[in-house]
């Protein structure tokens, strides 16, 4: 029996997931603190789980594959061949706009948009190389976030740029969109054809962005370029004036990498706290710089929401999803109170027992669905070696 492997690799972490090739799921896991003190999570079908520790040591993303890949083939799984390998890859640019086998001149392709999503791309495409010298002889498979929002329409794609840079492809790509596809299809199961109707989906996490949907299918969303614009996240600056960029390289003499590096890496929950981008720390640290970055993160969404609300002309109801949307009442709790202008009451049992329906029945309906991009890579795979 062939089995497929999902991986989804991100800057320090590295979720995967096993299928058989009939699309049931036989184990699914992460690999958590990488470049840190790592942790290894592991789910099998038949109940078994492992929680652990691998050492102390950092392990970087080599490492990383390495120990997931060696568990698969000796330990919970079994041995099985891998036939296929599907990979969450963020950004396809203006040609990839659906699933696609990884051949040289497509990763060449994907290569030149490295600069485009920073703490991703490189990520991404490392692992298809390690993956292909593991199991040289398994097709290999890209499934990409900004899929989900090609068929938006023309003018939510456009900066307000120079024909020839539009043309160049310089315009508002989106991203997050397997999470998206993920739960529009959950909106469909549960609510039928016009999955739910005028829906907005609230992906918060480490990064975070939301998605305007009319029927299940996106209409504008808060990512454009790059991974960078929108609400502020753990360590990016979300929606920022581009005039302050021109004044630090400008006026005070940053160089263009540092000021990438600032951006991406040093702004954000991370930056406005001076302590850290995770939610958890800065609730539990109780400082009034971690408490004005937890505001700021409230509010920044909320604008968002606005603008979502303006382009779908309303909205029936509101989805959260990915880290924060489905592990924090706390976080859903804040912006739902920044909402009430939009007729938003949260149920607050519902939404501290972490139900899914969580709205107290008056105005949009609000909702927390779990996210599985890894199911929706493997869905990639079968398109590209079944057909399906």
């Amino acid at each position: 029996m062939t089995r497929r492997l999902v991986l989804n690799a991100g800057s320090s972490s590295l979720k995967f997931a096993l299928y058989a090739e009939g699309g049931d799921e036989r184990v699914r896991g992460s690999v958590s603190g990488i470049g840190h003190r790592p942790r290894l999570r592991i789910r099998a079908a038949g109940g078994e789980t492992v929680d652990e520790s691998p050492g102390d040591a950092p392990i970087d993303m080599d490492g990383a594959l390495e120990l997931v890949f060696d568990r698969l083939e000796g330990g919970l799984s079994g041995k099985r061949a891998i036939s296929a390998i599907g990979h969450r890859i963020v950004h396809g640019g203006r040609m990839l706009t659906g699933p696609a086998r990884l051949d040289g001149p497509t990763l060449d392709y994907l290569a030149t948009l490295e600069p485009l999503a920073p703490l991703h791309q490189p990520y991404n495409l490392a692992i298809v190389a390690l993956a292909a010298r593991r199991f040289p002889d398994a097709v290999q498979v890209g499934a990409f976030d900004t899929a989900f929002h090609a068929g938006r329409p023309a003018l939510q794609k456009l900066y307000g740029l120079p024909r020839s840079l539009i043309d160049e492809g310089i315009i508002a790509y989106g991203f997050h969109g397997l999470s998206f596809e993920a739960i529009a299809e959950r909106l469909a199961q549960r609510f039928g054809p016009d999955a739910g109707g005028r829906v907005l989906v609230l992906h918060l996490g480490s990064g975070s962005s939301l998605c305007a949907m009319r029927d299940g299918q996106s209409v504008a969303t808060t990512m454009g370029f790059s991974p960078l614009d929108g609400p502020v996240m753990a360590t990016r600056c979300g929606a920022i004036d581009p005039g302050v960029l021109l004044h630090l390289m400008l006026r005070k003499g940053m160089a263009p990498d540092a000021v990438e590096d600032m951006l991406y890496r040093r702004s954000g929950l991370a930056g406005v706290s001076g302590l850290s981008g995770d939610m958890q720390e800065l609730m539990a640290a109780g400082t009034p710089e971690a408490r004005e970055a937890l505001d700021y993160f409230a509010l920044t969404v909320c604008r968002q929401v606005g603008a979502l609300t303006a382009a779908l002309e309303g909205v029936d109801r509101i989805v959260f999803t990915a880290g924060i949307g489905e592990n924090s009442p706390a976080a859903r709790a804040m912006i739902a109170r920044r909402l009430s202008w939009l007729g938003v009451r949260i149920d607050e049992a519902a939404n501290e027992a972490g139900a899914e329906d969580i709205s107290s029945g008056q105005g949009p309906a609000l909702h927390v669905f779990a996210t599985d991009e890894e199911r929706m890579v493997a869905r990639a795979v079968a398109a590209v070696i079944d057909g399906a």
